[in-house]
């Protein structure tokens, strides 16, 4: 008999790079990556090249200047003798600011109304889809528009709070005492920060990790075992060490409800959500919490009624075969669609000046350009900060789809 030997190895020639399939796509790539590159090369020289036959110099030294303009809606210390520097970056955090409270709001009222379209109750399911429809069907900046006039339209003097009948009463209109809803927005309680309010965050954040590692064995015990441990512990993990700290610590965190000065009619203490923050926020939410209940009702749709059958079979009640059973599959349908609303609500919030409300659009691509002159640089930051964001919400939810994917075994 005769012994087999292995094929002799071929040694490289450059004519693999064409004709040999393991190294054809690279050549192909590495070809299509050196066009963009020199075609991006060739836009820039040019861009430069005519600059420069007009005079223009391209220089962000004007960020140094005196903005010369106020902002009323600002979470950093700011006044109109600030940089424009600065008042970019209140504009950068005024739109992160909206951008994520809407990702939140948005994201509880699309779950929501996903799930109750899907309800048995005919009248719950067609009110849901009327909201869908409606706000689907009609473009954002309408929304935006009407609801500010809706906002606008309510809310009384800081006045009204304090004098009702000509007698003195604090607090009286006030909704439960903390809440107060006057012609300048929203009056919210604040949180005042005293001795060891360190150790109290540090145990929320303890309490968090505890939360999430709990449901993983919960879950993990579920699946390996087919054990189901009760709920509540989650719950007493993740409130548990902050009430301890706060019993502790009495004085760490204190809330300061907007209170009325009865020498000037003004109310301090408290956080203002000003109207214009108020109506983007709302009609940002709203808008795009439409578009993610049909992306939770695509994704529930999508996993098998036999699921729902199993788990009823086993005894379990409808509330826990919707958390255990159909939401967890349901996210990897749910959750590559949701990346893009919350991209959209991070630009669609550059409709903010329609409403007034300073995001960095009007701040460094409104005001600033239009005193500076210096449109190609204020374009290209508002760009960069942009791109920055959405690849940074691409990358974060990407990271989490890829923990809810389906893992082979």
């Amino acid at each position: 008999m005769t012994a087999m030997s292995d094929a002799p190895t071929q040694s490289f020639r450059l004519s693999m790079l064409l004709y040999d399939m393991r190294y054809r796509g690279y050549t192909i790539q590495f070809i299509v990556i050196l066009f963009v590159v020199l075609a991006i090369g060739y836009l820039v020289s040019n861009l430069f090249a005519n600059l420069a036959e007009q005079g223009v110099v391209l220089t962000f030294g004007f960020l140094e200047q005196p903005a010369g303009y106020d902002i009323s809606q600002s979470l950093i210390d700011y006044n109109s003798q600030s940089s424009h520097l600065r008042a970019s970056v209140v504009g950068a955090l005024n739109t992160l600011l909206v951008a994520a409270m809407a990702c939140v709001l948005a994201t509880i009222l699309g779950v929501f109304a996903g799930i109750l379209r899907l309800s048995n109750n005919w009248l719950v399911a067609k009110l849901m889809a009327i909201y869908v429809e409606a706000f689907r069907n009609v473009p954002i900046l309408i929304w935006i528009i009407i609801i500010n006039t809706v906002v606008t339209s309510f809310g009384s003097s800081p006045r009204v709070f304090l004098t009702r009948g000509g007698s003195v009463e604090p607090e009286s209109s006030m909704f439960l005492g903390m809440f107060a809803f006057t012609n300048r927005g929203l009056y919210i309680p604040s949180i005042g920060l005293g001795a060891g309010w360190v150790v109290v965050i540090l145990a929320f954040i303890a309490g968090i990790v505890g939360f999430f590692a709990w449901r993983s064995y919960v879950k993990k015990k579920l699946f390996q075992e087919g054990s189901l441990l009760p709920s509540w512990p989650a719950w007493a993990i993740l409130f548990g060490p902050v009430i301890l700290a706060l019993v502790l610590l009495p004085g760490a965190l204190t809330i300061l409800r907007p209170d009325v000065e009865s020498n000037n009619f003004n109310i301090q203490d408290g956080v203002l959500l000003g109207r214009p923050l108020l109506a983007l926020w709302l009609a940002l939410s709203i808008y795009t919490g439409a578009f993610i209940a049909e992306n939770v009702r695509a994704g529930i749709l999508a996993i098998s009624k036999g699921q729902t059958e199993a788990a009823a079979a086993l005894g379990l009640r409808p509330g826990r075969i919707m958390n255990l059973v159909i939401l967890p599959q349901a996210l990897r349908v749910i959750i590559p669609p949701l990346i893009s609303q919350y991209l959209n609500i991070t630009k669609n919030s550059s409709l903010a000046i329609a409403v007034g409300y300073a995001d960095i659009t009007a701040t460094l691509g409104g005001i600033t350009l239009n005193q500076t002159g210096r449109a190609i640089e204020c374009v290209l930051l508002l760009m960069l900060f942009y791109l920055t964001i959405s690849l940074s919400i691409s990358v974060l939810m990407n990271l989490y789809n890829n923990s809810v994917r389906l893992k082979e075994r």
